[in-house]
């Protein structure tokens, strides 16, 4: 093929491209990898490694951070008003499966900090209206904190009731920017942060993802979402189930 034909039969690929491939989407109900939608966000997502209340993986290699994608645009709007003040976000944990959450009821049977699966709403995670965050300087760098992530004790309160202006300052900040975004918090875990529109989104127990540089799919639309190695998503179940803060 000439070089002539072929440039137009990128674009017509490239319009042919869903936006979820490039971390945006016109579902606010879509799953959407917060890192494509905004690089400048960090990722470290805990229970990815072993320094997790856990002490092991619960998630595979490479796991990337998931919300719905009108939670990931209030993310923006977060972080966008922290980097104005030399600040940024850190993702903790975002989307988080039925099974991971069944792990770590298991470890805490602590209804104060981790809700029993098979209980009530269940999960704001499971429903991908909830992120875990904490705050960075410019440059990356964790900032001093009321307590590390997973430190289910009264430190981890909302309120802060520590003596250390700097953390007191760190952690306004950081809920000014979340609020502004229209995030609220969790009276335990200062952390803890959800989308206000959650009921709208079902919780999804299992959702399956790969990473993946060629499509794996006779399908020409599944065909066109592995395109540039874009997230396959799919949901194995879109059942209700118990969910948790």
């Amino acid at each position: 093929m000439s070089l002539r034909r072929f440039c137009p039969a990128i674009l017509f690929l490239f319009f042919l491209l869903p936006n979820s491939a490039f971390g945006k989407s016109n579902d606010p109900e879509d799953f959407v990898d917060i890192k494509r939608v905004d690089r400048t966000i960090a990722v470290d997502l805990r229970y990815a490694g072993s320094n997790n209340v856990a002490h092991q993986p619960l998630y595979p290699p490479g796991t990337p951070a998931l919300v719905r994608a009108n939670v990931a645009q209030r993310l923006v709007i977060a972080q966008e008003y922290l980097k104005k003040k030399g600040y940024g976000l850190k993702i903790w944990d975002a989307y988080r499966p039925q099974a991971t959450q069944e792990k770590l009821w298991q470890v805490t049977h602590n209804r104060s900090y981790v809700s029993d699966p098979k209980e009530g709403r269940g999960s704001m995670h499971i429903r991908g209206a909830a992120v875990d965050a904490t705050l960075v300087d410019a440059a990356g760098r964790d900032v001093p904190m009321p307590t590390d992530f997973d430190s289910f004790t009264p430190a981890a309160l909302l309120e802060y009731k520590g003596r250390d202006p700097i953390v007191r300052e760190n952690l306004k900040l950081l809920q000014k920017a979340m609020a502004h975004a229209g995030f609220y918090g969790l009276r335990t875990e200062w952390w803890h942060f959800t989308a206000p529109d959650w009921n709208q989104y079902p919780p999804v127990p299992d959702l399956k993802f790969e990473s993946s540089s060629r499509a794996q799919s006779r399908d020409p639309v599944a065909r066109r979402k592995f395109f540039f190695g874009v997230l396959r998503l799919r949901s194995a179940s879109l059942r209700m189930a118990g969910t948790v803060v």
